[in-house]
């Protein structure tokens, strides 16, 4: 009996020692589901709102993300929301056609604002560079003595310069001095030839080809120059003939200027070929320039295909040009009160109105608006404005910026990372140089020295679209739309783009003198050699293509920010 109740007692204790543990059981698997179920809609609460709001902020550099917030406010010059360097080509790419083309793109960027085929270059035609020395040439002889080089001008205007007096040393066998850059130009700059380019790989570049140092020897200091004003578009019987023969008496030349001394044609192939090597490969920019316009282009691309506008609308080409079209009278006076007062430049009296109907004065930033809209292109397309401070600021630009909302500068693409450079109007110039050259289209309204480098350069690199403006033609138009005799429609749409059809970089010749010219003034109106390389260093597939091989700069994006942030805390 006693053992019966102890067995009922023990079943009844472990009946209830079960249900509680079943009943902790079942409440242990309902928390467990309840705790899945608020975790799975926190989470989709969290995808939903928070995360892509994170991933915006954290997706670039700071700065970056920042410059994609910018938009552009009425009546403001600014920037609105809308690879790697590369300047030669494929595999045996010349300098800076090597920037990767992958850039991350925007928010709600257009692959291909408008129509596709505005941004189709026109076919190339197999032109590639060919600028190998013949099997003739030589690697220089015995120098003969130093020749001492002050450029002058813009930045691209001593680019030029300085490669043709490097086939001048060559011709006369000269020691090269590293050049000096001019600093008394307009611009004020006091960047030295190392602040501007790769000197080391400038030397090292033309090991073969000139001897060149960094500076004259100290004993050659004290002995006398023979100073000269080298005559401009001469060939080489000049050079051997009255240049080389004041080796019997001086040790040390120095050339008083550098630009266009070097005739466009009728050279040996070699010195044209000597021409581009230096121009398209040795003379690159100092790392610190190509870094930062490195960076320039990756973040313009990220805006999607960009045309660069050089817009030569600033205070120095408006006074040396004497162009006041819908200038104020103060406006005009003061341009007319510089160019009076800067005396290299020769010519003081300039009908305005005559310069214009000559197609001789740079496009408006309206007139460069109606233009671009009249040629297709859609008010979405960005456009990198390359160019310095617009005469006339914001209230200028305020109709090209009704048409084109998305304008952007180099100030706006790389705020304080900038800041290095600033004070130097050529480092300034370089960069727009550099993503001008990277452009899916170049159109320039005024052909100045730098729209003309940039042109051969992209020709140079595959012929790259390039729209040159036809500005007598266009200022006739204008002028037709101001009478009220035209409308801004779809017929000057039509006109204008028919006027430009074979203005858009396709393969040609050069161009020589203009037919009825007489004298040197022939050599004024021929195409300069730096604008059209063709054909002394383009030559077709299957013709005598034997391009140089180039270095690759070999920047990426990390490595030039480094290269900046060293710039940056040594100019600090």
């Amino acid at each position: 009996m006693g053992s019966d109740m102890q067995r009922a007692a023990t079943t009844a204790q472990y009946r209830r020692t079960h249900k509680f543990r079943t009943g902790v059981g079942k409440m242990l698997v309902r928390l467990i589901w309840i705790s899945g179920f608020l975790t799975v809609t926190l989470a989709t609460l969290l995808s939903t709102h928070l995360f892509p709001a994170l991933h915006s902020v954290f997706r670039s550099r700071p700065s970056f993300s920042e410059l994609s917030k910018l938009q552009t406010k009425q009546g403001e010059f600014g920037v609105q929301s809308s690879s790697k360097l590369s300047w030669t080509r494929e595999s045996t790419t010349p300098h800076l056609s090597r920037l990767a083309q992958n850039s991350q793109k925007l928010d709600g960027v257009d692959e291909w604002p408008g129509n596709g085929k505005l941004w189709k270059a026109a076919p190339s035609r197999g032109f590639n560079p060919c600028v190998k020395p013949s099997e003739s040439y030589e690697a220089p002889g015995e120098s003969r003595g130093y020749l001492l080089v002050h450029t002058n001008g813009g930045l691209n205007q001593m680019r030029a310069g300085i490669c043709d007096m490097v086939a001048v040393a060559r011709i006369i066998n000269a020691t090269l001095v590293i050049p000096e850059l001019d600093k008394g130009s307009f611009w004020q700059d006091s960047s030295n030839f190392s602040d501007v380019f790769d000197e080391e790989h400038f030397i090292n570049a033309l090991a073969n080809d000139v001897r060149i140092v960094k500076r004259l020897p100290k004993e050659f200091s004290f002995f006398n120059k023979a100073v000269k004003h080298f005559r401009s578009w001469s060939g080489v019987e000049y050079y051997q003939e009255e240049i080389a023969p004041l080796w019997q008496e001086y040790n040390v030349i120095r050339a008083a200027k550098s630009d266009s001394r070097l005739a466009n044609n009728n050279l040996p192939p070699d010195i044209q070929k000597l021409r581009c090597r230096v121009h398209y490969d040795a003379l690159r920019f100092a790392p610190h320039i190509e870094a930062m316009g490195e960076l320039l282009v990756e973040r313009m691309r990220s805006y999607g295909p960009y045309i660069a506008l050089h817009l030569r609308y600033e205070k120095d080409m408006l006074a040396f040009s004497g162009c006041t079209y819908g200038l104020t009278t103060a406006e005009a006076d003061e341009l007319t009160a510089i160019r009076e007062s800067t005396p290299y430049w020769k010519v003081k009296e300039i009908n305005s109105t005559e310069q214009r109907a000559k197609g001789l004065c740079p496009l408006t930033p309206k007139e460069v608006g109606i233009f671009l809209e009249a040629l297709g292109y859609p008010p979405s397309t960005p456009i990198y404005i390359a160019a310095g401070e617009i005469y006339g600021g914001d209230h200028k630009m305020a109709e090209l910026a009704s048409r084109f909302p998305t304008l952007i500068r180099k100030e706006k693409l790389a705020h304080a990372e900038l800041t290095p450079f600033m004070s130097h109007a050529t480092q300034m110039a370089a960069l727009d140089y550099i993503v001008s050259v990277e452009s899916n289209v170049f159109v320039p309204s005024y052909s100045g020295n730098m729209a003309r480098a940039v042109e051969g350069h992209r020709r140079y690199l595959g012929h790259r679209k390039t729209i040159i403006p036809d500005r007598k033609a266009l200022v006739s138009l204008f002028n037709k739309i101001d009478r009220g005799q035209l409308r801004d429609s779809k017929r000057l749409s039509a006109i204008i783009t028919e006027i430009h059809k074979k203005r858009q970089g396709s393969p040609r010749k050069r161009k020589g003198p203009i037919s009825g010219t007489r004298g040197r003034e022939r050599f004024r109106t021929e195409e300069a050699f730096y604008t059209n390389p063709l054909p002394d260093c383009l030559c077709q597939n299957g013709s005598s293509y034997n391009p140089v091989e180039h270095r690759s700069t070999g920047l990426n994006t990390t490595t030039a920010q480094i290269l900046l942030d060293g710039n940056m805390e040594k100019s600090i």
